[in-house]
């Protein structure tokens, strides 16, 4: 069995960290692209230049990022396991009698000087650059996609989202009552939709009342992604309420940012059928150019066996329908003493048949037997929807490529 083995006390002892780090250990592969040097000059500002010094704030990083790669949430744990594990030290750079800080250090600077400074998006837009120098970001073919994130909001203490709160004097001793209020106008918060949720968090008013799992309904936000296609870089994320709407609004964001920030401009955008709105796909392909690979639903199609939209034929240079009975269809008819708007606040024009000629025609009982005349609703986007429904169908299978560019 051999001897029972003893530890011995030394007097001197020579240890490295570095030896006992494996070779193929996950933090050595990341720690040689790791390049926080810029850290300190971006957080000068925000540090005083008396008083006791405060935690390494690349320390602090570095922790924050083994917390991350090993699916450690808690800083209380992070702190301890760093405290305890050899390689976590290493690449902390704590050597064996460094101090780990302590847990509430973090909440402290997290709500502190590193929201304060912007800090982590400046972390993050630094190494998207070093992805597009390394050629890594291809900056043509992107993805847009959203994932919930459950808030940790009680449902015992919301409200009915029709009752009235004043959400001014609770902001006064509240932090996120007081972001609320302070994005109540961003596309991506306040703004995204005017429906009122069914309850409302008196504790995280951002967080959205959402039944979008098929179960039990929660608080949640959504996290926002823009990513590009050639190595699955994400090259930007945003924050959001959990409704399509502001989905929407945070796509619009990331596409911008990427434009101003890195210069990326996207030729193409993947999304899943929450992007595919004609407002949406309208601003993509007529604002910014980029080729829209969405799914959309053509809600022209008729059950009843109807003529269906697709059965009028739509001339572009006189800006009206032909019905299959050889008759015309404007979006004017008569002329009014004062003209009403050809565009409704959904940004439909509604083209119109005369009803002196369904009345004669004798496919009316094929097309409109229970109206008086034939209406044709188009969007102001129609075309940007039409491009995408084209690129749909003539998709080459696997590619992730269209043929389709006659609509640029």
């Amino acid at each position: 069995m051999g001897e029972r083995t003893v530890a011995q006390e030394a007097l001197f002892y020579g240890f490295s960290i570095d030896r006992h780090v494996p070779a193929n250990h996950l933090l050595r592969s990341i720690d040689r692209f790791v390049d926080l040097s810029g850290l300190r000059a971006h957080l000068r500002p925000f540090y005083s230049e008396i008083g006791r010094p405060s935690i390494d704030p690349e320390l602090m990083i570095r922790m924050l990022i083994v917390g991350y790669c090993f699916g450690i949430r808690s800083e209380r744990r992070l702190c301890e396991e760093v405290h305890l594990n050899l390689a976590y030290r290493w690449f902390c750079g704590l050597g064996l009698e460094g101090d780990v800080p302590d847990h509430s250090t973090f909440s402290k600077n997290r709500h502190g000087r590193f929201r304060d400074s912007d800090l982590l998006r400046e972390l993050f837009e630094t190494t998207v650059r070093r992805c597009i120098e390394e050629g890594l970001v291809g900056g043509e073919g992107f993805a847009v996609d959203a994932s919930l994130i459950k808030a940790d909001a009680n449902k015992q203490r919301s409200t009915e989202g029709s009752e009235t709160v004043d959400w001014e004097a609770m902001a006064e001793t509240s932090r996120s009552v007081q972001e609320y209020l302070d994005t109540l106008d961003d596309a991506a918060w306040g703004a995204a939709s005017e429906t009122k949720p069914k309850f409302i968090s008196r504790s995280d008013p951002a967080a959205q009342w959402t039944g979008a799992m098929k179960g039990h309904a929660f608080f949640a936000y959504t996290t926002n992604y823009l990513i590009d296609l050639d190595n699955a870089v994400i090259v930007d994320v945003e924050a959001s309420r959990a409704i399509r709407q502001a989905e929407v609004g945070a796509a619009r964001t990331m596409i911008e940012r990427a434009q101003d920030i890195f210069g990326l401009y996207l030729d193409r955008l993947a999304a899943d059928t929450a992007y595919g709105s004609a407002e949406m796909l309208g601003w993509l392909v007529q604002e910014r150019g980029i080729e829209p690979h969405v799914p959309v639903f053509d809600k022209s199609e008729r059950r009843d066996g109807t003529f269906e939209r697709a059965d009028f034929a739509y001339d572009h240079e006189r800006d009206l329908y032909t019905c299959p009975g050889g008759k015309e269809l404007r979006s004017r008819q008569v002329a009014y003493k004062n003209e009403r708007p050809l565009v409704d606040e959904d940004g439909m024009v509604r083209y119109r048949a005369s009803k002196l000629d369904c009345d004669a025609c004798a496919l009316k009982p094929q097309c409109c037997p229970n109206a008086p005349a034939r209406k044709i609703p188009r969007s102001i986007h129609e075309g940007a929807h039409n491009m995408a429904h084209d690129i749909a169908k003539d998709r080459v299978p696997g590619s992730g490529v269209s043929g389709i560019h006659s609509h640029r």
